[in-house]
């Protein structure tokens, strides 16, 4: 009974997409082809959550994915329809704006046409640039243009010896700190021998001084 009334809507879904007559109604169709797939989808997701708790899981699943398939193809078909109707509309307007420049283009012709001739007169050609002079400009431009890359290189060998000064700063002050470390580790090490060696000079002057027990 539930897939007989979601065919009978589907097919109402249908009929209302061959009413389609103007972009407004196009426009109106797809919002409404959205809306109407997404409470179709909402329903499916209950349907299942439904079927779960019967006896008869998968008989009851197949009959909401057939009332979900019936009722997004009629949705289907209307987003078909709208779209349709509004591409068609586009190259309908198209063709009409080409129509409509190709007529006022041919309008202008006939007019230039109907025209009468114009008196020919000779237009003067602007000055050319002495020669000298542009080789004179060519030669200061590529000389410029030298100035620049010398003083960019200059910059640019200016910052590389700056890197290389203040790498080879760290590196010596590295190996200073380095050298001092183990200088104090040699002279703590120095003073432990020493202190190590005193305590068993005492250590045995005093065994020496102790009386022979009897």
């Amino acid at each position: 009974m539930k897939a007989f009334i979601a065919l009978l809507g589907a097919l109402a879904i249908a009929a209302h997409a061959q009413n389609v007559q103007t972009v407004e109604q196009a426009d109106a169709a797809l919002v409404k082809v959205a809306r109407d797939r997404a409470a179709v989808n909402e329903e499916y997701a209950a349907s299942e959550r439904e079927c779960s708790a019967k006896f008869f899981v998968n008989n009851c699943l197949d009959k909401a994915k057939e009332k979900r398939r019936v009722e997004l193809a009629a949705i289907r078909a209307v987003e078909v329809d709208a779209q349709h109707f509004k591409r068609a509309d586009s190259v309908a307007k198209r063709d009409a704006e080409l129509a409509e420049r190709a007529r006022k283009d041919a309008e202008d012709a006939a007019l230039r046409a109907a025209q009468p001739p114009k008196a020919p007169h000779e237009e003067k050609a602007a000055p050319a640039a002495p020669a000298g002079h542009r080789v004179v400009d060519r030669e200061a431009e590529h000389a410029a243009k030298v100035k620049r890359q010398e003083q960019k290189d200059a910059a640019e060998a200016a910052k590389r010896a700056a890197n290389v000064a203040a790498f080879e700063k760290k590196k010596a002050e590295s190996e200073h700190r380095q050298a001092e470390v183990a200088r104090k580790k040699a002279e703590n090490a120095a003073k432990a021998e020493r202190a190590a060696a005193r305590r068993a000079a005492e250590e045995k002057k005093a065994a020496a001084q102790q009386p022979p027990a009897r």
